[in-house]
């Protein structure tokens, strides 16, 4: 078949990748807007279990990602002048620049074909294509084409957040929330080289109006920031995009799902399918995961199989989502509650923060829930009663909540 995957981020890079090594004969080319090693962005994160799965599908790949990522454990918050640091998982990070160069020379390796500097407006553009692959992102220009066919729906949180870098290399996964006169601002933050890390900084919109932060510049939004997160920041500055306002960066996160991810040879990969909270670090490791799937589905598929194999790939990856789906919904949650927590003793609140995912944290006290969750967790037969009864009681609490 002839492949072409518009946008070149990790899914249609990795989709391009495995489907070469599935099928050698397939005529696979990638389509990137942006110049040959332009890319936006900092750091992204993964955890152990997607290496060793990309280690399954890819040794090549996985190798050359093990080798350029840093690791971590546990975390430390920052909350006002108090801190608590928290022993827990090992977590991974690495240049989103860095991942995209390594699976694009794998992918050239392989026979993929890339073109930089293309702008594919819509499926007419690729009249040869016998599947076109839309991993162009949240704001995806092909699905947006056809959304009524995909049953496309985005719904956008209440928070502010914007991504950015520092020069301060941060050990482990890093949190600092600051009360201001117009309410509280936090940002989180992790190592993704020996240089560099990301920091995500959020804070309700009312918090972001009252700092001015919807009106300031680059510069001057950075000052303010710094000074803000100087304990945590330690000197080292914040360091954001030059080519456009600041203010123009802060973005409310959209939440896209879709009914269908396939309609006339055009299938949706990675963010064009589907987006979960960045406050979870999921994005990466779920478009590499739906490329696997989506390239195994193809396998050696012809014309006449594609569309029962991209049914498959939807059914597949749509069942994958859910619980995960669900653990961003309730994480969004906690941070635009944050209020419900923030007053609690750092160790607590930061016990509270790992448990955000919860369903059922929302509908109990937060000092009870912490005080039964440290008994719980002590328990291992309360431990299983609480992972079955938690979402059945958050389900049924939920539907007698009164409408909005």
């Amino acid at each position: 078949m002839k492949i072409h995957c518009v946008g070149g981020g990790p899914a249609s890079l990795y989709l391009a990748i495995l489907a070469k090594l599935h099928e050698p004969g397939h005529e696979i080319t990638v389509h990137e807007r942006h110049a040959a090693g332009a890319s936006h962005g900092w750091g992204v994160t993964f955890w152990p279990d997607l290496l060793e799965e990309l280690r399954r599908h890819d040794p090549v790949s996985a190798r050359a990602i093990a080798e350029q990522c840093v690791s971590w454990r546990g975390g430390f918050a920052y909350v006002g002048d108090r801190t608590t640091a928290h022993d827990g998982d090992v977590g991974h990070a690495i240049g989103r620049h860095r991942l995209r160069t390594i699976l694009a020379d794998r992918a050239r390796e392989l026979g993929v074909r890339l073109e930089y500097g293309v702008e594919i407006g819509g499926r007419e553009d690729l009249p040869d294509a016998d599947l076109v692959v839309a991993g162009d992102g949240a704001h995806s220009r092909l699905r947006t084409q056809s959304a009524g066919h995909f049953g496309t729906r985005v719904t956008t949180g209440a928070n502010r957040f914007i991504w950015l870098g520092t020069t301060r290399v941060f050990t482990a996964f890093t949190f600092a929330f600051v009360e201001t006169d117009h309410g509280w601002i936090w940002c989180y933050a992790y190592g993704y080289s020996g240089e560099h890390s990301t920091c995500v900084v959020e804070c309700s919109k009312a918090t972001w109006t009252g700092l001015g932060l919807d009106r300031l510049g680059h510069g001057d939004a950075l000052r303010l920031l710094e000074k803000l997160f100087a304990t945590m920041l330690d000197g080292h500055p914040l360091l954001g995009r030059t080519d456009i306002e600041s203010h123009a960066l802060w973005q409310a996160f959209p939440t896209v799902t879709n009914e269908s991810w396939s309609h006339d040879g055009l299938a949706l990969i990675g963010d064009a399918a589907h987006t979960t909270h960045y406050s979870i670090g999921a994005g990466t490791s779920l478009a590499l995961r739906d490329a696997v799937c989506l390239a195994r589905q193809l396998g050696s598929t012809d014309m006449a199989g594609l569309p029962a194999a991209l049914a498959r790939y939807e059914r597949e990856r749509k069942q994958a989502l859910l619980s995960v789906q669900s653990a961003a919904r309730h994480s969004a949650q906690w941070y635009e509650n944050l209020t419900r927590y923030i007053g609690l003793e750092p160790r607590q609140m930061f016990a509270l923060l790992g448990q955000r995912h919860s369903p059922l944290l929302p509908y109990v006290p937060p000092q009870l829930y912490y005080h039964l969750d440290q008994t719980v967790g002590r328990l291992p037969s309360l431990r299983r009663l609480k992972q079955s009864l938690g979402p059945r009681l958050a389900r049924a609490l939920q539907s007698r909540r009164p409408p909005a």
